[in-house]
């Protein structure tokens, strides 16, 4: 007799429902998994029957057969170890018919206990869009399925707890959500610790506001990765929504801490500038999401930009602009999102000194050009906003009075974004670094002396046409901040200036 139990299986961020089928008849003893297992699945094998003979369960000899249905879509992951010592336990009359409208997620131990695996709340979300009454996890990942409204999510610790459910002998109580409340909110460095760079730290406000992309360019020590890392406390609270898809994508790429299965603060991802293209991407047979896919809704950044491999680089082009990466295999494509504010630093050349207004660069001739070079202009065009980041004096550096806090400053970008999304209610747009060419002239809206003084500097300055477009993308979010409808031409210059360092510095690159 065939019986089967159900499950969910995933590739990419999307889940897809799974039939768990088993048969067992005469013959010689032989453990069959069919259905296009990889290894970690033909493994399954060993482990459930460990984990029932443990845990004082018959194990069946004979000739054992679990198909694993769609038998054309790649399983992978020990996602199904417990659907199928389910299934055998079904077989074997061990446990009664199991309710069709349940399904089940876990990896076995050998004793018998149920571990965790990652992306359950992708499967869990799928499986209420599915039908599903109820859904078995293992126990450290139900507060993460829970997160899920609208079905039963009973956390397993072992076989034994989910056999006295199944036969009503001792109920395993449902999974409750976990409170945003509860969850303790990241201490971020504040902006009040730094000292001067009054013009950076008014470019990273304006940064913030508008989601846009970021470079910051000075000597060593002027406090460019002091600015970066401070970003996220001054920007806006993440939304419910964006807090579900930023969880799902650690929760297929298993890096979830059990003690937060809900993400509620934006990311902010700082990877080695010895990462691979991949590696920032996304890859691997059955690819996972990379660092540019696991700062969605939060912050990517990259420091000592130049020293990260071209490749590397380049492969940021498309997903920053897009604000989604697709990996191509054999197999299919996947596409992940990553809407991120890509902040980058850098030194102006090797040595960090060349233009410094005291200290002499000791860089060799054309050194400073090859160093800058390693910035392709197609990715420097990316970048919103180019901002000098120059040494603090000494005056400064010994002042005593605090500089403005985050709080303060996130007063004030909170409340440019609350008028962001009062204007794109209805639609895709969630701030001003996304808008569409087509909404850009819906809302990007000029009076006569900034069109003027837009012109002027788009033929000085030999914009590109992308380039055209996020200097009214800044100066949009700039007229935001100021509480103005139209753009005015003090938007428009403050937004110019921060254009720039390219002819600076790279004008001879």
């Amino acid at each position: 007799m065939v019986v089967e139990c159900k499950s969910l299986g995933l590739y990419g961020l999307d889940a897809y429902v799974i039939e768990v089928e088993a048969d067992i008849s005469v013959g010689m003893p032989s453990f069959d998994i069919v259905g296009l297992p990889d290894a970690a699945v033909k493994e399954s094998r060993d482990r459930v029957r460990s984990s029932m003979k443990n845990a004082g369960f018959d194990f069946p000899v004979g000739k054992i057969t679990v198909n694993l249905a769609p038998a054309d879509t790649k399983k992978e992951g020990p996602f199904y170890d417990l659907p199928i010592l389910i299934s055998i336990m079904q077989a074997t009359g061990q446990l009664p018919p199991v309710n069709p409208k349940y399904a089940f997620i876990g990896e076995m131990s050998l004793g018998g206990t149920v571990r965790s695996v990652r992306g359950v709340l992708p499967m869990v979300i799928k499986a209420r869009q599915s039908g599903f009454e109820r859904i078995y996890v293992p126990a450290e990942n139900a507060a993460e399925g829970a997160v899920v409204s609208g079905i039963d999510v009973r956390g397993v610790k072992n076989i034994s707890a989910l056999y006295a459910d199944l036969t009503h002998k001792r109920e395993i109580q449902s999974a409750k959500p976990a409170g945003l409340q509860s969850q303790n909110p990241p201490d971020y460095p504040d902006f009040s610790q730094v000292k001067g760079q009054f013009e950076a730290k008014r470019a990273m406000e304006v940064a913030a506001a508008g989601g846009h992309n970021i470079l910051l360019i000075g000597p060593p020590g002027s406090g460019k990765s002091m600015l970066a890392k401070r970003l996220p406390s001054i920007l806006p609270d993440m939304t419910f929504d964006e807090m579900i898809e930023t969880t799902k994508i650690h929760s297929i790429a298993g890096s979830l801490s059990p003690g937060a299965p809900l993400i509620s603060a934006r990311p902010f991802r700082s990877p080695h500038h010895t990462v691979s293209a991949a590696g920032l991407s996304g890859g691997g047979a059955v690819p996972r999401p990379g660092e540019v896919s696991l700062a969605h809704n939060g912050v990517l950044f990259l420091d000592e930009l130049p020293e990260f491999s071209r490749s590397s680089l380049e492969v940021l082009r498309q997903p920053i602009e897009d604000g989604t990466v697709t990996i191509s295999r054999v197999s299919g494509s996947l596409s992940y999102p990553c809407s991120v504010m890509l902040v980058a630093a850098m030194n102006p050349c090797p040595c960090g000194y060349f233009g410094h207004p005291t200290r002499s660069c000791t860089c060799a001739k054309g050194a400073v050009q090859r160093y800058l070079s390693r910035v392709s202009g197609p990715l420097l065009d990316r970048l919103d906003l180019h901002v000098e980041v120059p040494a603090v004096n000494y005056d400064e550096l010994s002042s005593r009075a605090d500089g403005e806090s985050s709080e303060q400053i996130k007063k004030r970008v909170n409340a440019a974004r609350e008028i962001q999304h009062k204007r794109y209610a209805g639609t895709e747009i969630r701030c001003n670094a996304r808008l569409t060419p087509s909404a850009l002239k819906e809302y990007c809206v000029l009076d006569a002396a900034a069109s003027k003084m837009l012109k002027a500097a788009f033929e000085k300055m030999g914009f590109s046409a992308r380039a055209y477009d996020r200097v009214l993308k800044v100066a949009r979010t700039i007229a935001d901040l100021d509480s103005s409808e139209v753009i005015l031409s003090r938007h428009i210059a403050e937004a110019i200036q921060y254009r720039n360092l390219d002819r600076k510095y790279w004008q001879n690159a």
